[in-house]
């Protein structure tokens, strides 16, 4: 992966930054997106935030390399304090975390938002958690898409606040947030393959629960017996 070719969950993530965006990227690592975003005239400036000394100074380098220094800000801080002031960036992407940590990054940053950002988001694993944030935040999720590159599969939110629709509606509320409105209604092979291997996954433990007959697990039995037959009934329609 470079700035010429990048992976391919990170160029889908780049076909939902808005033409002419201010982007912010958050956790940039060698910065390849915003360089990307930038030089493919997708995004017309961006900031490439990180908190980690060692990818921080490979952005550095990397945005030096590509000659993009006027129109790529490297900055050094945790999460969205990279930015300036709330509406500094009108795309935003953070990629390649859990759910946990991007809704927690989110969460902390909330005044840096001003509400007229596309959030773009790329979890490696818990999506629910960033669905769940968006819903208490008043954050519209506008599309989903679920994809596997190498073996893993990769899901992408994005989200604007004030979009029309509830793609939520019809759908059982734990489902949606669980396994995504629009990927649930969609359910193409990947998203089939992703929760056929969690339903064994958590069988499994349930299993192991069990036999080991520690009462101590039994309420994380009961929930993985709750999540199973969720996603169960979710499949079969």
């Amino acid at each position: 992966m470079n700035v010429d070719k990048l992976s391919k969950r990170l160029e889908r993530v780049s076909t939902y930054i808005p033409s002419g965006a201010i982007l912010a990227d958050i956790g940039s690592d060698h910065a390849y997106l915003p360089c990307y975003a930038v030089k493919e005239g997708i995004a017309s400036k961006a900031i490439a935030g990180e908190v980690v000394e060692g990818p921080y100074q490979s952005a550095v380098a990397q945005v030096k390399e590509t000659g993009l220094e006027e129109h790529i800000a490297v900055r050094k801080g945790n999460g969205l304090e990279v930015l300036l002031t709330a509406g500094e960036a009108n795309a935003i992407t953070i990629c390649g975390m859990g759910g946990s940590l991007i809704t927690r990054i989110l969460n902390e940053g909330k005044e840096k938002l001003s509400g007229k950002e596309r959030l773009i988001l790329q979890p490696n694993i818990g999506a629910q958690f960033i669905r769940a944030w968006l819903l208490e935040e008043g954050w519209e999720l506008t599309a989903e898409e679920i994809l596997e590159e190498d073996g893993k599969i990769y899901e992408i939110l994005v989200a604007q606040k004030g979009e029309p629709g509830n793609p939520y509606a019809g759908l059982n509320d734990e489902a949606a947030i669980l396994m995504g409105p629009f990927l649930l209604k969609e359910q193409n092979e990947v998203f089939k393959k992703k929760w056929k291997q969690e339903l064994i996954h958590w069988r499994r433990i349930v299993q192991q629960v069990e036999e080991s007959g520690n009462e101590r697990s039994l309420e994380k039995k009961e929930e993985l017996t709750r999540l199973i037959e969720i996603v169960e009934e979710a499949l079969q329609k």
